[in-house]
């Protein structure tokens, strides 16, 4: 008799040795939303001031 191969965890057989999404995310860099939206916020205020400071702005 033939043995079965147990399925072990191992994934879809038609993954192709791709990661799983769970796998990949474990490396990724989180940030939260309301960070970037505040960072973003704060240099576009920085260059707005600095533009001022200097008689950039406005521009006429």
């Amino acid at each position: 008799m033939t043995k079965k191969k147990s399925s072990g965890g191992n994934g879809l057989m038609s993954s192709a040795g791709l990661m799983r999404y769970y796998e990949a995310d474990k490396k990724a860099i989180h940030i939260d939303p309301k960070t970037v939206v505040a960072i973003g916020v704060v240099v576009g205020l920085a260059i707005l001031i600095l533009d001022a400071n200097f008689g950039m702005w406005p521009v006429v």
